[in-house]
């Protein structure tokens, strides 16, 4: 071969590493998050994605020098973003079941959560059960709609679903629903901010835990490996606990 074609070649396979280079460095992972959902996500007043989710990400990304951008996305068709690629990753308090493993992958949980009952001050219901014949406030295909389905069954007229948890507590404090079942974080940090409700917490033993993780689309390995080792890292250096710390406290 002589040098003018080695030459050539060499300047061909050159061209196309620094292409893929380029192209790497300047991907941007997009990423869904349904920001009705404080305190983990919700737009500020500067209708930028915020909360103890985001932030998490952020470190993540911060750590394995990640790009990512979040997009403000319903949580109703939430998931099909991730096979039709129009989204990377989904943060959105998703809890991780068996059942959304089989259409997508995830990372190592991010937080541990679980089923609270927001009632009225006046509300006789101590416990799980007593929202067998009441009207129960939820948000649609979320664990709390799950749970409430398997006490009051699928078709049951007493279940009211709402597009946001915030939504559903609303329609509590107006009197339209009798109860509302949602995320332990978001339950406490509506009470807690907002005093003059009249609503109060019910914490049920019954109600399992549960995790959240970021998904990515099934049989992405490169990218979960990438955030799970991220994860670690913020959970290794303390920056895991100064996030969790300023949303929830110690």
């Amino acid at each position: 071969m002589n040098t003018k074609k080695l030459g050539f070649l060499a300047s061909v396979l050159f061209a196309s590493l620094m292409f893929s280079t380029h192209a790497n460095a300047a991907k941007v992972y997009q990423v869904a998050t349904d920001a009705a959902y404080a305190p983990f996500e919700s737009l500020n007043s500067k209708k930028e994605v915020v909360g103890f989710s985001v932030d998490i990400l952020e470190a993540i990304a911060q750590k394995t020098g990640m790009k990512i951008k979040f997009i403000n996305t319903p949580w109703e068709g939430i998931f099909a973003t991730l096979p039709n690629g129009d989204r990377d990753m989904v943060i959105s308090s998703v809890t991780i079941t068996p059942e959304r493993k089989q259409s997508m992958d995830f990372s190592e949980p991010y937080f541990e959560a679980k089923q609270l009952i927001a009632v009225n001050k006046k509300s006789k219901v101590s416990k799980f059960t007593d929202l067998k014949t009441i009207k129960v406030g939820v948000q649609t295909g979320t664990t709390g709609d799950e749970v409430i389905q398997k006490l009051q069954g699928k078709t049951s007229p007493n279940i009211k679903r709402f597009e946001s948890t915030p939504l559903a507590i609303k329609e509590l404090e107006n009197g339209g629903v009798d109860a509302v079942v949602a995320d332990n974080g978001v339950v406490v940090n509506f009470v807690s901010n907002n005093p003059k409700s009249n609503l109060k917490i019910i914490d049920d033993a019954t109600f399992a835990k549960e995790y959240y993780g970021i998904a990515v689309k099934k049989g992405n390995k490169a990218l979960i490996e990438q955030i799970n080792k991220g994860l670690a890292a913020i959970k290794a250096d303390g920056t895991y606990e100064k996030i969790y710390t300023k949303y929830f406290g110690k």
